[in-house]
């Protein structure tokens, strides 16, 4: 196209009206793709809708696959999902979070304990509210805990450690969208400084862990979870209406050390890989560091596999099984992925990106990119329960609009992180907050209605650190954003404002 105009946001605007109101990435990104493709191509005026298919396949989809980062990327969650799949059927979560259980004699060391564990078991979102749950749910009820703050403990501890991590499935997934948008930007910065360089602009992700021992140490509960806890001190138990189908896989021979000594080999091989290369003090060619990744999950798993096998966990043939099936349970993110990048491809060609960048250039103040980011993201992320797919969706959105405009790149990425992350703990149709119902065993309305007051007051101190940062770009914005909640719910306990919000409903 000659001159990009408001036409070439059409496969942008498809895949956003679909993801929304059909609550499915996956075809909102294949609409995108195909009409984006069409117009392109003109086969849709001229031949019809198979030869639009035909273009896709063979322009659009095939070059994704064969593109050797989009390959490496693919392969690594290949070997991510059957090393998570290995260690949820392992039973060392339980025995790890059982061990910690041991040492607990209150409420706050009940609750710092839970949050631990969520902590600890990081290398799966949605495998740590089934493990870490089932756990601690008798000691919670023991101690007249609330399981609704059972819920949101293991909700802030699942996703947002995930997101911090680089080298898990979120970390992979996320650099392969960055690393897309830098290619065709021309950016000189790596998909992993990228990613490492933007941690601290992560808000909510931080927020979101810290509320936790702030509200455990100082008691500072307020709004419907102040009044379920008044009902746990009761013996007042928020159950499920229909009885949990997901359970945590236990075994009287698990060891905690099925959850440390794979991680030990995992750290060990990629020391031994990457060091002689120069890392972490020299930059490391990507193509190595995810051979390398990949080569430390295989060890990883095998260490797995052989310590299943000789406590009679399970059989080598079995593992082998559930390796299998956890490497193919990563087919669906990888899918997105390719429709993610194939998105992008069209978008650049139709000038989508280049057409947003000179509207913003028209009179959008470029500090002002990260909390319009964290806002769309956050809506998208609540409307379709997703942050993988909000993600897929923005960042080729938002990366070349903040190059072209000159908006802290940094600060961008951060915010579309938090932004996804931030609307997937205030959606009830969230994967994650079903699951941490589930695991806690609560109601799942009473998981989001108690949840709910504490992620609006994270996200509206993550909104002004956005607008703070997009001016100083400085990284200390986190330490006052975290100074700030801190403050902030104090206040929130002890005026009358707050005294009113925590004997709401009570």
């Amino acid at each position: 196209m000659e001159q990009p105009g408001i036409i070439s946001l059409l496969p942008i605007i498809v895949t956003l009206v679909l993801a929304l109101t059909t609550r499915n990435v996956v075809l909102g990104l294949f609409a995108g793709v195909i009409s984006g493709v069409a117009m392109l191509e003109g086969t849709f005026v001229k031949t019809g809708l198979l030869d639009s298919f035909g273009a896709l396949m063979k322009s659009y989809l095939l070059p994704q696959l064969t593109d050797s980062y989009n390959a490496g990327v693919i392969l690594l969650l290949v070997f991510i999902g059957g090393f998570v799949a290995l260690m949820e059927k392992s039973g060392g979560g339980v025995a790890f979070a059982e061990r910690v259980t041991k040492l607990v004699a209150n409420k706050c060391q009940a609750q710092l304990s839970a949050w631990l564990g969520g902590i600890v078991i990081f290398f799966s979102d949605l495998g740590t509210p089934l493990i870490v749950g089932p756990v601690f749910r008798p000691l919670f009820d023991k101690l007249k805990i609330s399981r609704q703050k059972l819920a949101f403990i293991i909700d802030s501890t699942s996703s947002p450690v995930a997101i911090l991590v680089p080298f898990i499935g979120w970390g992979v997934y996320i650099m392969g969208l960055i690393q897309k948008e830098f290619t065709q930007l021309s950016v000189g910065m790596s998909d992993w400084d990228a990613f490492i360089g933007a941690i601290p602009y992560q808000f909510y992700a931080f927020l979101a862990i810290a509320i936790i021992p702030i509200i455990s140490i100082f008691k500072l509960d307020f709004g419907p979870m102040a009044q379920a806890e008044k009902q746990a001190e009761q013996g007042i138990i928020s159950q499920p209406i229909e009885q949990e189908q997901h359970q945590a896989f236990t075994h009287k021979n698990a060891k905690s050390s099925f959850v440390w000594a794979p991680l030990m080999v995992m750290l060990v091989v990629l020391c031994s890989m990457l060091i002689p290369q120069g890392f972490p003090f020299q930059k490391v060619a990507g193509s190595t560091f995810r051979a390398a990744l990949s080569t430390a999950y295989l060890f990883a798993a095998f260490t797995l596999i052989s310590l299943m096998a000789f406590y009679s966990v399970r059989k080598i043939a079995d593992s082998i099984q559930i390796y299998l099936k956890g490497m193919s349970g990563m087919m669906s993110v990888a899918v997105i992925l390719i429709l993610a990048w194939s998105l992008s491809s069209v978008g650049k060609e139709l000038g989508a990106a280049a057409y947003i960048a000179e509207q913003a250039q028209a009179g959008f103040p470029h500090w002002l990119l990260p909390s319009i980011a964290f806002l769309l993201a956050a809506i998208i992320s609540f409307a379709t329960g997703s942050s993988w797919g909000t993600f897929a969706i923005m960042m080729p959105l938002v990366i070349p609009t903040a190059v072209a405009i000159d908006a802290p790149l940094l600060v961008c990425i951060g915010a579309v992180l938090s932004g996804g992350l931030f609307g997937d703990h205030c959606s009830p149709i969230s994967e994650t907050t079903i699951l941490s119902s589930t695991g806690a065993a609560c109601e799942q309305y009473e998981h989001f209605r108690t949840q709910l007051p504490y992620a609006l007051v994270n996200g509206a101190i993550a909104l002004v650190g956005f607008l703070f940062a997009g001016i100083t770009e400085s990284p200390l914005t986190l330490v006052l954003a975290l100074m700030v909640q801190l403050a902030l719910y104090f206040l929130l306990t002890k005026t009358a404002v707050g005294q009113k919000l925590y004997q709401a409903r009570a």
